[in-house]
């Protein structure tokens, strides 16, 4: 997958998600591109900072009782599953599977899920107050 342009456009109008997400995009574009060396380090901050980004996505559907924070939250759960079994595979030494994940996988489901579930999140707080 080609790089992802980080612009206004990705942008979803709430702080916090939006700087997360620019992170975000910064660590997949270095995933792209990196070294088999610094694959487990970059991928170990990836995976750290989408858990902590989630968190404080959770964290904000409950606050502001978002309608659909069990599927969203869900599908946090599920990514992170996905993330952890990925750095089993890691650990293991299976730097082509993660490299593929990382290459495909992540960045269409990142753009994926803020298309969808993140902007209406977003939409949502917007309409509560947040910002």
């Amino acid at each position: 997958m080609a790089l992802i342009t980080w612009s206004d456009a990705l942008k979803r109008g709430i702080a916090f998600q939006d700087e997360d997400h620019e992170q975000a995009v910064h660590l997949m574009n270095a995933l792209q591109t990196c070294s088999d060396e610094d694959l487990p380090r970059l991928y170990a901050e990836l995976y750290t900072h989408t858990k902590e980004h989630l968190a404080r996505e959770d964290e904000l559907m409950e606050r502001i009782g978002f309608f659909a924070k069990d599927m969203h939250m869900a599908e946090h759960a599920r990514v992170l599953g996905e993330m952890q079994a990925f750095q089993d595979k890691l650990d293991a030494g299976d730097l082509a599977a993660v490299r593929a994940y990382v290459e495909q996988a992540v960045p269409e489901w990142f753009l994926n899920h803020l298309d969808s579930m993140d902007t209406a999140t977003a939409m949502f707080a917007r309409q509560m107050g947040e910002s």
